[in-house]
C-alpha cells in the first residue's frame, strides 16, 4: 500500500500496523529488565504488517475467530492503546462504542458522568449543557438521570453510555460486537442512529460474529487471523472465504471427535435472543408431514412447509427468516421476508405469520435442520432467533448422489 500524504476527514488509513506485548515471567524479571536493560521477555505479536484503507463513508466489517486480533485493532483505531509499529492516518472526531459505561464514575449521578464522561471524549462543558436534554431523552432514564449510577441496572448503563458516546456525529464510528443494546425499542432507536450517521457519510468499523449484519451493513470486509489480514475486500467475497473456511474446519473437528452419540449429535438446539423488557419473539416452527415415529422424523411428502408464528413488536409488522442446512455439513438456503418483498399475514392482537413452502423439495437423501429468525421492520434488528430447532430426514426419489437438483437442460 503506497505512503499517503493526505487524508480525507473520516477517511482512515492504515499501513504496517503491529502491536507487541512484553510478557515477564514475574515481576521480578520485569524490575530486573527495568535496571538491567537486559531483555527478560518474551513477545506476543497480538497485530503484524496490518495494512488497509477506507473512503470517506465505507462501512467495514471486520471478522475473524476469537483471538485473531480484532478488538485490539479497533482499539488502536480509537486510540485507546497505541501501535508498536506502524501508523493509523485518520482526520476527524472518532467515537468507539467499545466496553459502554467502563469509564463512568460510580458514586455520581447519571447528570454528572454526562459531564465526567464527555470530558473524557472531548466534549466540553458548554458543549454538553447544549447537548444534556437530547442524551437524556434518547437514554429514556427519566427522573434516575439524578441517581448515582452504582444503582443502575447493567441496561440503564450501557443506554446511558450510548447515548453519551454517539451524541456528536463522529467522522470515523468503531463498533465492538454490539450493533444495540437495552429492550427492543431501545435497541431500534440505537440501530437508525447507526444508520443515520452511515446515510449521513461517517465512516464505519463494524466488528461482529453475526455474518448477517456484516452483509447488510458492509460495503467491504477484513478478515484477521492469528493477528494478521488473511483477506480484505469486498464483503461477499472475503465472507464467503471465511466461512468456507471455518466450515472446513468444523468438519475436520467433527471427524477427530470419538465417542459421541448418534442422541446427542442430534440433540435439538434453540437459542434465542431476549433483551431487557423483550417482548416480540417467535412462537412456533412446525413442519407438515413429519414421521415423529423415526429419529429424526422424516419429511413423509415431496414437500416441505415450515410455518413460522411470532408476536411481533406492538404495531409493526415484523420480518420473519428462515435457513435451511445439512444437519452436518453445509448451509443450503437462507430466505427473509424483507429480502424478497413478502408480507407476513397479521393473526391479530401483534401476532404474524408465514408460511413458506418449497415444492418437490429438490434435495438428496440426506438429514437436515431449520432455523428460524424474527426481525423488525427495517430488517436490521434481530429480535429473537431459533437456532438448528428442527432437525428431519428426507429419502429423496432419485438414486443419484449429492446435495441438491439443480434446475437443468439436457439437449
Amino acid at each position: 500500500m503506497s505512503d499517503v500524504q493526505a487524508v480525507d476527514a473520516g477517511a482512515l488509513h492504515v499501513q504496517g500496523l503491529g502491536k507487541e506485548y512484553k510478557i515477564y515471567a514475574s515481576p521480578k524479571d520485569r524490575l530486573l529488565a527495568l535496571l538491567t536493560g537486559r531483555q527478560r521477555h518474551t513477545s506476543h505479536w497480538a497485530l503484524r504488517d496490518v495494512s488497509f484503507a477506507l473512503r470517506r463513508g465505507e462501512c467495514l466489517g471486520v471478522i475473524g475467530d476469537n483471538g485473531a486480533g480484532k478488538s485490539t485493532l479497533l482499539k488502536l483505531m480509537a486510540g485507546t492503546i497505541q501501535p508498536t509499529q506502524g501508523r493509523i492516518e485518520r482526520v476527524g472526531r472518532v467515537t468507539a462504542i467499545l466496553e459502554l459505561g467502563a469509564g463512568f464514575h460510580p458514586d455520581f449521578s447519571g447528570r454528572e458522568n454526562l459531564y465526567f464522561g464527555g470530558s473524557l471524549i472531548g466534549i466540553s462543558a458548554a458543549e454538553m449543557a447544549r447537548l444534556e436534554a437530547g442524551i437524556i431523552e434518547f437514554s429514556e432514564l427519566g427522573d434516575a438521570i439524578d441517581r448515582a449510577v452504582k444503582t443502575y441496572s447493567s441496561g440503564m448503563v450501557v443506554r446511558l453510555a450510548f447515548a453519551l458516546v454517539t451524541a456528536v456525529r463522529p467522522e470515523l464510528l468503531i463498533i465492538d460486537e454490539a450493533l444495540a443494546v437495552g429492550d427492543q425499542s431501545f435497541q431500534k432507536k440505537c440501530v437508525q442512529r447507526i444508520e443515520d450517521f452511515r446515510q449521513s457519510g461517517c465512516t464505519i468499523m463494524f466488528c461482529s460474529h453475526s455474518s448477517y449484519h456484516i452483509r447488510h451493513l458492509c460495503d467491504r470486509a477484513l478478515w484477521m487471523q492469528a493477528g494478521r489480514v488473511r483477506a480484505f475486500g469486498a464483503t461477499e467475497a472475503v465472507l464467503g472465504a471465511y466461512e468456507t473456511f471455518s466450515r472446513q474446519r468444523g468438519q475436520a473437528d467433527v471427524a477427530q471427535e470419538s465417542g459421541a452419540s448418534p442422541s446427542k449429535e442430534r440433540a435439538r438446539v434453540v437459542r434465542r435472543q431476549a433483551g431487557e423488557g423483550s417482548r416480540a419473539s417467535i412462537l412456533s416452527v412446525v413442519l407438515s408431514n413429519l414421521d415423529e415415529t423415526e429419529a429424526p422424523p422424516r419429511l413423509d411428502d415431496k414437500d416441505l412447509v415450515v410455518t413460522i408464528t411470532v408476536q411481533g413488536f406492538g404495531e409493526e409488522r415484523p420480518n420473519i427468516g428462515f435457513m435451511l442446512e445439512q444437519s452436518k455439513g453445509s448451509g443450503i438456503t437462507s430466505l427473509a421476508t424483507h429480502e424478497e418483498g413478502a408480507v407476513p399475514t397479521s393473526l391479530g392482537e401483534g401476532r404474524w405469520r408465514s408460511v413458506l413452502r418449497f415444492p418437490d423439495l429438490p434435495l438428496h437423501t440426506g438429514e437436515y435442520v431449520v432455523s428460524a429468525y424474527l426481525f423488525d421492520a427495517s430488517g436490521l434488528v434481530l429480535y429473537d432467533y431459533w437456532i438448528h430447532y428442527k432437525h428431519f430426514k428426507f429419502v429423496s426419489p432419485t438414486l443419484m448422489p449429492g446435495l441438491v437438483r439443480l434446475p437443468h437442460v439436457w439437449s
